[in-house]
C-alpha cells in the first residue's frame, strides 16, 4: 500500500504512550518521519524502537513545562527532521486530588505548567519556521474537560484544558493567514495510563466502553491529508457508549 504522507515530518510530544503514541504510529504508517518526545527518555526510546516500519522513528526526552527543555527538543528536531510539518501536542497529566478543597497550590502549578503552558511553549518554538514557509499543521490534544468543567476532570485539569482550547482558537486565527492550521481535539474518556491518577480505580466494565489511543490515528492522518485550503479548528471525539454529547 502506498504511504500517503511520505516525505512529511512530525514531532509528537507525549508520544511514548496513550493518544500521542497512537497518533505517532498512524503517521509513521503513512510514511511520515516521526519524532516522539516525553519526560521519560527510556519510555520514548522503547516506543520508538518497537516501531519496525520505515522510516525509522526517533525519540528525545522533553519536559514541556520547562522552556529550556522545549527549546532543546525543537533544536534537535529541526536538525534531525529538517523541518516540522506536523506538531502534535499530546503531553498531559492529571492528579488524584481534584477538588479545590483537596488540591494544593503546587499541584495546580504542576497541572497548568504541563497541560497549558507546555502547549504554549511548543507553539512558541514551532510557529516561526512554519510561518516563514507558510505551511504547517498543529494538533492540540485537549479533552472533553475543555468543553465542560465536570467534577470528573477536576479543577486544575478542567482549567488547563479550557486554556488549551483558547490557545488553539486564538493562535489558530492569528496564524491562519500565514498558512498554518491548528486543530484542537477534544477526546472523551480514553483508556490510557492517565487513568492511574483517577481518585477511584476504574472498573474493567467502564474501561471497555472507552476510546482507545489508536482511535485517534486515522483522524490525524485525515487532517494531515486535507488540502491547504481546508481547516478543521475543532473535533470532539467521544465513546459511542458515553452518556454525554
Amino acid at each position: 500500500m502506498a504511504q500517503r504522507l511520505a516525505g512529511k515530518t512530525a514531532l509528537v510530544t507525549g508520544g511514548g504512550t496513550g493518544i500521542g503514541w497512537g497518533i505517532a504510529q498512524a503517521l509513521a504508517e503513512e510514511g511520515v518521519r516521526v519524532a516522539i518526545a516525553g519526560r521519560r527518555l527510556n519510555v520514548v526510546q522503547e516506543a520508538a524502537a518497537s516501531w519496525k516500519g520505515q522510516p525509522a522513528m526517533l525519540a528525545h526526552d522533553c519536559d514541556v513545562a520547562e522552556r529550556a527543555s522545549v527549546n532543546r527538543l525543537f533544536a534537535w528536531a529541526h536538525e534531525q527532521l529538517g523541518k516540522i510539518d506536523i506538531l502534535v501536542n499530546a503531553a498531559g497529566v492529571n492528579i488524584k486530588t481534584r477538588s479545590m478543597t483537596e488540591m494544593t497550590p503546587e499541584q495546580w502549578d504542576q497541572v497548568m505548567n504541563i497541560n497549558a503552558t507546555g502547549v504554549y511553549n511548543c507553539l512558541y518554538a514551532a510557529l516561526p519556521p512554519m510561518r516563514e514557509r507558510k505551511d504547517g499543521l498543529i494538533i492540540n490534544v485537549s479533552s472533553i474537560s475543555g468543553k465542560r468543567a465536570a467534577p470528573l476532570g477536576g479543577i486544575a485539569y478542567n482549567a488547563s484544558k479550557f486554556a488549551v482550547s483558547a490557545l488553539g482558537t486564538g493562535v489558530g486565527n492569528e496564524v491562519a493567514p500565514q498558512g498554518v492550521r491548528i486543530t484542537t481535539i477534544f477526546p472523551g474518556e480514553v483508556d490510557t495510563p492517565i487513568l492511574e491518577h483517577r481518585p477511584q480505580a476504574v472498573s474493567a466494565e467502564r474501561r471497555a466502553k472507552m476510546l482507545l489511543p489508536e482511535d485517534f490515528g486515522p483522524i490525524v492522518v485525515a487532517l494531515a491529508m486535507l488540502p491547504p485550503r481546508a481547516h478543521v479548528p475543532e473535533l470532539v471525539i467521544k465513546p459511542t457508549a458515553a452518556d454525554y454529547v
